[in-house]
């Protein structure tokens, strides 16, 4: 058994975790941590994850940036492996990821979908075949609520797309009066009703255009992915991994 602490466990995400690990026989919440707690939870749920008593073998964070750094101070002091699946962190929260991942094993990704991990493969191999003769757009969609934009996932695929370092990222094109340039990454967001999540990567080119994309249909993939993510690195020695090291 897979004993868990949740980070965020009141939230939507954390609610289909919870749900999740509940239909299976190997996982299991043994702690909730929330600033809000309205006492559905069959665990207890503290607003500061330092008053956790509960035994564990893993963290699974769905919260938010802000409590970032107190996750990583707890995992660091229990020796406890972590997975950040938290999206809209800084460049100085990666970092405090990439730190801690020198003294326990982390697991993070901007999205915790098996089919996002693949098509960021497939459009990197698109890439290397079609060269710098297309160019290239990312447009993601998510629900009315997210706060967040670009996705993390939108900015996950433009570093893979981006690993040379010759591409610049343009995000709001009516501020730009001028053509596209060959060096530069657009990426678009969209806002609307419940829209889960999609993201499309457009390579455009002369007479003919190639979209690789993914939709997401319901919340379980993610959670089912954390869930994966929880059991895979607990097996692991001290360093950062991601959902690539999985597939």
């Amino acid at each position: 058994m897979i004993n868990i602490i949740l980070c965020g466990c009141q939230g939507h995400m954390g609610k289909t975790v919870t749900e999740l690990a509940n239909e299976l026989s190997d996982t299991k919440i043994v702690a909730g941590v929330d600033i809000k707690n309205d006492l559905s939870a069959d665990y207890p749920v503290y607003s500061d994850i330092f008053d956790v008593n509960e035994k564990a073998d893993v963290i699974i964070d769905f919260s938010h940036p802000s409590l970032l750094q107190n996750i990583l101070n707890f995992a660091k002091s229990n020796g406890m492996p972590a997975v950040i699946a938290t999206t809209g962190n800084s460049e100085q929260d990666i970092a405090r990821i990439e730190s801690t991942a020198k003294t326990i094993p982390v697991f993070f990704s901007y999205n915790m979908s098996m089919g996002i991990s693949l098509i960021t493969e497939l459009a990197v191999k698109a890439k290397k075949v079609l060269g710098n003769a297309f160019d290239i757009e990312i447009i993601e969609k998510h629900h009315n609520k997210k706060i967040d934009a670009p996705s993390g996932t939108a900015i996950m695929l433009a570093n893979a797309l981006n690993a040379d370092g010759n591409y610049s990222y343009v995000y709001d094109r009516h501020l730009k009066k001028q053509a596209r340039s060959e060096n530069e990454i657009g990426i678009s967001s969209v806002r609307a009703g419940s829209i889960v999540g999609e993201h499309s990567v457009i390579f455009a080119g002369i007479d003919e255009v190639i979209e690789i994309k993914h939709t997401a249909y319901s919340k379980k993939i993610f959670a089912s992915g954390a869930l994966n993510a929880a059991r895979w690195v607990i097996n692991q020695p001290i360093g950062l991994y991601s959902m690539k090291d999985i597939v």
